[in-house]
């Protein structure tokens, strides 16, 4: 598969968050996991379904034997850099992103 999903499931049927991830490699560190995107529900926000979630994807990449798990935070998103920050991640400032945008390639 391309990526791997994990969906939070309420007491209706309903899903209110998912995380996606990949498995990426590293020269230097080997296969790692690069989660994606953690997406829950404005109304579910703060009753600790990123958390179950965000957990999900740290034990699978345990699991797997991953060296690392990455992820990207955008500058602007103070809620998600507040919830991240309690795991105590390294930060890196030293990388910067490139893309080349579908026009480009």
């Amino acid at each position: 598969p391309l990526f791997y999903c994990f969906v939070a499931e309420n007491d209706e049927g309903k899903i209110p968050g998912m995380a996606l991830y990949y498995i990426k490699y590293s020269t230097w560190k080997g296969p790692c996991v690069f989660l994606e995107d953690i997406v829950v529900s404005q109304s579910e926000r703060r009753s600790g379904i990123g958390k179950l979630l965000f957990e999900a994807v740290k034990k699978e990449a345990a699991d797997r034997g991953a060296l690392r798990m990455e992820w990207q935070v955008l500058d602007w998103n103070e809620p998600a850099i507040r919830f991240y920050e309690r795991y105590h991640p390294e930060i890196l400032k030293e990388w910067l992103n490139y893309r080349l945008t579908y026009e480009q390639l």
